[in-house]
Protein backbone atom coordinates (compact mmCIF):
# COMPACT_ATOMS: atom_id res chain seq x y z
CA UNK A 1 0.00 0.00 0.00
CA UNK A 2 1.17 3.39 -0.55
CA UNK A 3 1.23 4.29 2.77
CA UNK A 4 2.99 1.67 3.98
CA UNK A 5 5.69 2.47 1.31
CA UNK A 6 6.56 6.07 2.24
CA UNK A 7 6.57 7.57 -1.26
CA UNK A 8 8.98 4.91 -2.65
CA UNK A 9 6.71 2.32 -4.50
CA UNK A 10 5.43 2.74 -7.49
CA UNK A 11 2.32 3.94 -8.58
CA UNK A 12 -1.00 1.99 -8.44
CA UNK A 13 -1.79 -0.36 -10.69
CA UNK A 14 -3.80 1.60 -13.75
CA UNK A 15 -6.89 -0.94 -13.73
CA UNK A 16 -6.81 -0.05 -9.69
CA UNK A 17 -6.69 3.71 -10.44
CA UNK A 18 -9.63 3.83 -13.01
CA UNK A 19 -11.50 1.55 -10.67
CA UNK A 20 -10.92 4.50 -7.44
CA UNK A 21 -11.74 7.05 -10.27
CA UNK A 22 -15.07 5.25 -11.09
CA UNK A 23 -16.01 5.21 -7.24
CA UNK A 24 -15.28 8.74 -6.67
CA UNK A 25 -17.24 9.92 -9.55
CA UNK A 26 -20.26 7.87 -8.16
CA UNK A 27 -19.78 9.24 -4.65
CA UNK A 28 -19.52 12.41 -5.85
CA UNK A 29 -22.86 12.53 -8.00
CA UNK A 30 -24.53 11.10 -4.98
CA UNK A 31 -23.24 13.58 -2.54
CA UNK A 32 -23.78 16.64 -4.61
CA UNK A 33 -27.54 15.42 -4.91
CA UNK A 34 -28.11 14.69 -1.75
CA UNK A 35 -26.56 18.18 -0.34
CA UNK A 36 -29.36 19.83 -2.86
CA UNK A 37 -32.18 17.71 -1.25
CA UNK A 38 -31.27 17.58 2.56
CA UNK A 39 -30.58 21.26 2.47
CA UNK A 40 -33.57 22.32 1.21
CA UNK A 41 -35.53 20.17 3.81
CA UNK A 42 -33.21 21.63 6.89
CA UNK A 43 -34.54 24.55 5.59
CA UNK A 44 -38.19 24.05 5.45
CA UNK A 45 -37.73 22.04 8.83
CA UNK A 46 -36.36 23.94 10.85
CA UNK A 47 -33.35 21.34 11.68
CA UNK A 48 -29.95 21.60 12.98
CA UNK A 49 -29.61 17.97 12.24
CA UNK A 50 -30.39 18.53 8.87
CA UNK A 51 -28.46 21.23 7.81
CA UNK A 52 -25.40 19.94 9.47
CA UNK A 53 -25.81 16.94 7.61
CA UNK A 54 -26.16 18.71 4.90
CA UNK A 55 -23.14 20.27 5.18
CA UNK A 56 -21.33 17.03 5.41
CA UNK A 57 -22.74 16.13 2.28
CA UNK A 58 -21.21 19.10 0.51
CA UNK A 59 -18.09 18.28 2.15
CA UNK A 60 -17.66 15.62 0.81
CA UNK A 61 -18.61 16.62 -2.71
CA UNK A 62 -15.37 18.58 -2.41
CA UNK A 63 -13.58 15.69 -0.75
CA UNK A 64 -14.17 13.48 -3.25
CA UNK A 65 -12.86 16.28 -5.84
CA UNK A 66 -9.79 16.79 -4.52
CA UNK A 67 -9.33 13.37 -4.38
CA UNK A 68 -10.01 12.91 -8.26
CA UNK A 69 -7.81 15.78 -8.54
CA UNK A 70 -4.26 14.07 -6.85
CA UNK A 71 -5.05 10.68 -7.95
CA UNK A 72 -2.07 9.50 -8.67
CA UNK A 73 0.29 11.92 -7.98
CA UNK A 74 3.01 11.75 -5.25
CA UNK A 75 2.57 10.39 -1.83
CA UNK A 76 3.43 14.09 -0.68
CA UNK A 77 1.08 15.54 -3.16
CA UNK A 78 -1.87 12.80 -1.51
CA UNK A 79 -0.93 13.84 1.69
CA UNK A 80 -1.44 17.61 1.62
CA UNK A 81 -4.89 16.97 0.01
CA UNK A 82 -6.31 15.17 3.03
CA UNK A 83 -4.35 17.61 5.07
CA UNK A 84 -6.95 19.91 3.68
CA UNK A 85 -9.69 17.67 3.80
CA UNK A 86 -8.92 16.96 7.51
CA UNK A 87 -8.64 20.68 8.53
CA UNK A 88 -12.27 21.08 6.63
CA UNK A 89 -13.75 18.73 8.58
CA UNK A 90 -12.53 20.38 12.14
CA UNK A 91 -13.49 23.45 10.53
CA UNK A 92 -17.14 22.09 9.58
CA UNK A 93 -17.71 20.93 13.59
CA UNK A 94 -16.93 23.93 14.78
CA UNK A 95 -19.60 25.74 13.05
CA UNK A 96 -21.71 23.12 13.67
CA UNK A 97 -21.29 23.59 17.24
CA UNK A 98 -21.43 27.34 16.88
CA UNK A 99 -25.00 26.75 14.82
CA UNK A 100 -26.39 24.28 17.35
CA UNK A 101 -26.42 26.98 20.20
CA UNK A 102 -27.97 29.91 18.05
CA UNK A 103 -31.08 27.20 17.92
CA UNK A 104 -30.63 26.26 20.88
CA UNK A 105 -31.38 29.90 21.80
CA UNK A 106 -34.00 30.46 19.70
CA UNK A 107 -36.16 27.91 20.62
CA UNK A 108 -36.81 26.60 16.93
CA UNK A 109 -38.94 23.02 16.32
CA UNK A 110 -38.00 21.19 14.02
CA UNK A 111 -40.74 18.99 11.75
CA UNK A 112 -40.04 15.39 12.93
CA UNK A 113 -42.04 13.72 9.60
CA UNK A 114 -39.32 15.84 6.86
CA UNK A 115 -36.47 14.80 9.30
CA UNK A 116 -37.39 10.82 9.32
CA UNK A 117 -37.53 10.76 5.71
CA UNK A 118 -34.86 12.60 4.61
CA UNK A 119 -32.57 10.77 7.44
CA UNK A 120 -33.46 7.71 5.80
CA UNK A 121 -32.77 8.65 2.14
CA UNK A 122 -29.31 10.28 2.93
CA UNK A 123 -28.62 7.00 5.11
CA UNK A 124 -29.45 4.90 1.73
CA UNK A 125 -26.59 7.63 -0.21
CA UNK A 126 -24.30 6.89 2.65
CA UNK A 127 -24.47 3.29 2.97
CA UNK A 128 -24.35 3.20 -1.08
CA UNK A 129 -21.06 5.69 -0.76
CA UNK A 130 -19.40 3.79 1.92
CA UNK A 131 -19.63 -0.50 0.29
CA UNK A 132 -18.52 1.24 -2.95
CA UNK A 133 -15.36 3.04 -0.81
CA UNK A 134 -15.00 -0.24 1.18
CA UNK A 135 -12.09 -1.77 -0.56
CA UNK A 136 -10.23 1.11 -0.79
CA UNK A 137 -10.24 2.34 2.85
CA UNK A 138 -6.71 1.00 3.75
CA UNK A 139 -4.79 2.44 1.48
CA UNK A 140 -2.72 6.35 1.92
CA UNK A 141 -4.35 8.81 3.97
CA UNK A 142 -6.00 10.43 1.07
CA UNK A 143 -7.91 7.31 0.43
CA UNK A 144 -8.45 6.40 4.00
CA UNK A 145 -9.96 10.42 4.53
CA UNK A 146 -12.58 9.62 1.82
CA UNK A 147 -13.63 6.29 3.77
CA UNK A 148 -13.85 8.13 7.09
CA UNK A 149 -16.23 10.75 5.67
CA UNK A 150 -18.31 7.84 4.18
CA UNK A 151 -18.08 6.26 7.75
CA UNK A 152 -18.79 9.23 9.91
CA UNK A 153 -22.13 9.92 7.44
CA UNK A 154 -23.67 6.73 7.60
CA UNK A 155 -23.34 7.26 11.54
CA UNK A 156 -24.95 10.29 11.58
CA UNK A 157 -27.84 9.74 9.46
CA UNK A 158 -28.70 6.96 11.67
CA UNK A 159 -28.01 9.64 14.52
CA UNK A 160 -31.07 12.49 12.48
CA UNK A 161 -33.84 9.60 12.13
CA UNK A 162 -33.40 8.77 15.56
CA UNK A 163 -33.52 12.44 16.32
CA UNK A 164 -36.52 12.87 14.26
CA UNK A 165 -38.19 10.03 16.72
CA UNK A 166 -37.55 12.06 19.72
CA UNK A 167 -38.45 15.11 18.47
CA UNK A 168 -41.82 13.60 17.48
CA UNK A 169 -41.93 11.70 20.64
CA UNK A 170 -40.95 14.64 22.80
CA UNK A 171 -42.35 17.68 21.12
CA UNK A 172 -39.10 19.64 21.53
CA UNK A 173 -36.15 20.51 19.66
CA UNK A 174 -33.59 18.87 22.15
CA UNK A 175 -33.17 15.76 20.15
CA UNK A 176 -32.29 17.33 17.13
CA UNK A 177 -30.06 19.29 18.92
CA UNK A 178 -28.12 16.54 20.70
CA UNK A 179 -27.34 15.25 16.89
CA UNK A 180 -25.92 18.09 15.60
CA UNK A 181 -23.65 18.25 18.44
CA UNK A 182 -23.11 14.05 17.85
CA UNK A 183 -22.41 15.30 14.11
CA UNK A 184 -20.11 17.95 14.91
CA UNK A 185 -17.74 15.44 17.80
CA UNK A 186 -17.45 13.03 14.62
CA UNK A 187 -16.47 15.63 12.45
CA UNK A 188 -13.91 16.83 14.57
CA UNK A 189 -12.11 13.49 15.34
CA UNK A 190 -12.49 12.40 12.16
CA UNK A 191 -10.50 15.63 11.09
CA UNK A 192 -8.02 15.06 13.44
CA UNK A 193 -7.60 11.29 12.08
CA UNK A 194 -7.23 12.20 9.08
CA UNK A 195 -4.45 16.08 9.74
CA UNK A 196 -2.47 12.85 11.75
CA UNK A 197 -1.82 10.64 9.14
CA UNK A 198 -1.31 13.16 6.85
CA UNK A 199 1.63 14.54 8.89
CA UNK A 200 3.02 10.95 9.32
CA UNK A 201 2.94 10.46 5.68
CA UNK A 202 4.40 14.10 4.73
CA UNK A 203 6.96 13.49 7.14
CA UNK A 204 7.85 10.04 6.04
CA UNK A 205 7.89 11.05 2.22
CA UNK A 206 11.55 10.96 0.42
CA UNK A 207 12.70 14.26 -1.33
CA UNK A 208 15.35 15.04 -3.91
CA UNK A 209 18.49 16.61 -2.25
CA UNK A 210 21.01 17.60 -4.45
CA UNK A 211 20.11 15.41 -7.39
CA UNK A 212 19.62 12.43 -4.76
CA UNK A 213 16.53 10.66 -3.56
CA UNK A 214 16.95 11.52 0.54
CA UNK A 215 14.60 12.06 3.80
CA UNK A 216 13.83 15.51 5.00
CA UNK A 217 15.95 16.01 7.92
CA UNK A 218 14.95 18.95 10.13
CA UNK A 219 17.25 18.93 12.67
CA UNK A 220 20.10 19.13 10.17
CA UNK A 221 18.75 22.00 8.86
CA UNK A 222 20.83 24.36 10.54
CA UNK A 223 24.27 23.07 9.89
Amino acid sequence: MAGGCCGGCEASPPLKDQAWRLVLWIALAVNLGMFVVEVTAGVSARSAALRADALDFLGDAANYAISLGVAGLALRWRARAALLKGASLLALGTWVLGSTAWMAVSGTLPAPETMGVIGVLALAANLLCALLLWSHRGGDANRNSVWICSRNDAIGNVAVVAAALGVFGTGTAWPDLLVAVVLAGLGVSGGWQIVARARREMVAEPVRVDGRDGREMGAHRGH
